[in-house]
């Protein structure tokens, strides 16, 4: 109730509510708690706690747009077939062609155990990772998921880029995996605005980074299947994701076609190289008419943020680790500023992996 209360009181007042409006709202969740142990939100709490819960998302940087999320109410589904058919309506309409939209899809909260819907899956789109004899085939992040999927009965192509399943699971009932259509996943082929040879690495990516195994909590109600994406920053791509030892490790590839010396530290290769991968991200998607972020503008718009925040009297959280771009960081604001870590509620939060 005390979640509740301090939910609902923020968000009425956010919404320019009435103080009758927010008393009569609170005593009927009293009520609900008092009979049943929690509470329902109605579509307009659910949609304006999604959108408070991005702007307190102190990883993201992102925030300047956390407004304009679109927030898909699917609370009632109750099997895995509905489920599936929400996520591919979710990816359809936040692809939408390239013009990516901010959107989240809500399902059934954990308070009803039968009906609590939950993703295995770390992203709706995410490629497969396997372990072979010559080393790891695909995204190394992915054996362990790979795996379970395999198990369930799941038979990937073996290529570097196979789209895993989704795994869909409700209640206490065995997961039900899906194969993702083809149809409704955007890859971008990567190439670089100078080097023609850099076609040759046969490097892609997705267009939409959903991630789905994350914890939406509201005002004490604990939403374990809501599934949300923005689109890219070009460094989670170019720097982290294809960049990272522990990832597709492209950096000394790169280097050796770009005629670097990678024997040496000294040559700074590995900073080279990181430069021009992430050029080339940034070159495919827009030009392929696919939303992206450099973390140049991206930096600008969280400063807009923040002075938005401040303008509305609300103190800006942020994780100062995750703020900071893993490419040329001392070049943004945020990296001559400390800033709170506290967090705040509504949130989405890590889970335990089901499997």
């Amino acid at each position: 109730m005390q979640q509740a209360e301090q939910f609902i009181t923020t968000c009425y007042e956010e919404l320019g509510k009435s103080s009758e409006e927010l008393t009569a709202r609170l005593t009927e969740i009293a009520a609900e708690i008092e009979q049943y142990g929690f509470y329902e939100h109605t579509f307009e709490e659910i949609d304006h706690g999604a959108k408070m819960a991005w702007r307190n998302s102190n990883k993201c940087i992102g925030r300047l747009f956390w407004n304009s999320l679109k927030v898909f109410d699917k609370r009632g589904l109750q099997t895995v077939d509905e489920v599936r058919d929400a996520l591919e309506a979710h990816v359809r309409y936040a692809t939408n062609g390239g013009k990516i939209r901010s959107t989240i899809t809500v399902f059934h909260p954990v308070h009803n155990k039968e009906n609590a819907v939950r993703i295995w899956n770390h992203q709706l789109i995410r490629y497969a990772g396997y372990e072979t004899e010559d080393g790891v085939l695909g995204d190394p992040a992915s054996i362990a998921f790979t795996k379970k999927c395999t198990e369930l009965g799941w038979v990937g192509e073996g290529t570097h880029y196979d789209i895993l399943p989704w795994v869909i699971q409700i209640g206490d009932e065995s997961p039900v995996w899906f194969e993702v259509p083809n149809d409704i996943v955007l890859e971008i082929p990567l190439r670089h605005p100078h080097y023609d040879w850099f076609s040759d690495l046969h490097l892609k990516w997705y267009a939409v980074p959903i991630l789905s195994d994350m914890k939406l909590e509201i005002g004490g109600i604990e939403y374990v299947g809501a599934p949300f994406n923005g689109w890219y920053m070009e460094t989670e791509i170019g720097a982290r994701n294809l960049a990272d030892e522990c990832r597709y490790n492209m950096l000394p590839k790169v280097a050796s076609f770009m005629g670097l010396d990678i024997k040496r530290n000294q040559s700074l290769w590995k900073d080279r190289a990181l430069l021009e991968l992430n050029a080339a991200v940034i070159h495919s998607y827009k030009e392929d008419g696919v939303n992206i972020v450099d973390h140049h503008t991206a930096a600008q718009q969280f400063h807009s943020f923040e002075m938005k925040e401040h303008h509305h009297g609300r103190k800006v959280t942020g994780d100062w680790v995750w703020l900071n771009p893993p490419l040329s960081p001392a070049t943004t604001h945020m990296f001559h500023k400390e800033y709170d870590n506290t967090i705040h509620s509504p949130n989405y939060y890590y889970q335990d992996q089901p499997y």
